[in-house]
């Protein structure tokens, strides 16, 4: 699968790991940025990796901040980004799984560098169930983003 990862400075320290994780899992990984500590903001860095997934550039993101809390809300602005920030395993498959979810946000001063690794496998890992009921709710979800952008 293609995936993006991008970080701000906070989650810099991360990210290299990160896109490690995901190639050792076979994946087509493209950096999007930063390469430093230095301040980034992170709507520019959720605006990068957005565009990316809107163009068909990739089928899922990983973004990371310094809580995931920021990334996450600025990611989901952008119409068909489906963001969730997840600190645990089961939340990082099961955002997939029944939300279809295409972005993973990682908070890197909240989580170790072992467990977002865990995370990444989680999410790359997981495939959407496709189940009736999670079909009719993400479709009301689309219908209520379609409403925002009139």
């Amino acid at each position: 699968m293609k995936i993006a990862i991008a970080a701000d400075h906070a989650g810099f320290p991360i990210k290299d790991s990160m896109i490690k994780v995901a190639r050792s899992l076979g994946h087509d990984v493209t950096d999007l940025g930063t390469c430093s500590t230095d301040p980034v903001d992170y709507p520019d860095m959720a605006r990068l990796l957005a565009e990316a997934l809107q163009n068909g550039v990739v089928e899922r993101g990983i973004l990371i901040c310094g809580s995931g809390i920021g990334a996450c809300i600025a990611a989901n602005k952008f119409r068909g980004i489906r963001a969730g920030t997840c600190h645990d395993t089961f939340s990082a498959h099961q955002s997939v799984e029944d939300d279809s979810a295409n972005v993973l946000c990682l908070g890197a001063r909240i989580i170790g560098e072992s467990l977002a690794g865990e995370l990444v496998r989680a999410f790359l890992g997981a495939k959407f169930s496709g189940a009736v009921r999670h079909a009719r709710r993400l479709a009301e979800v689309s219908a209520i983003e379609a409403e925002g952008f009139r």
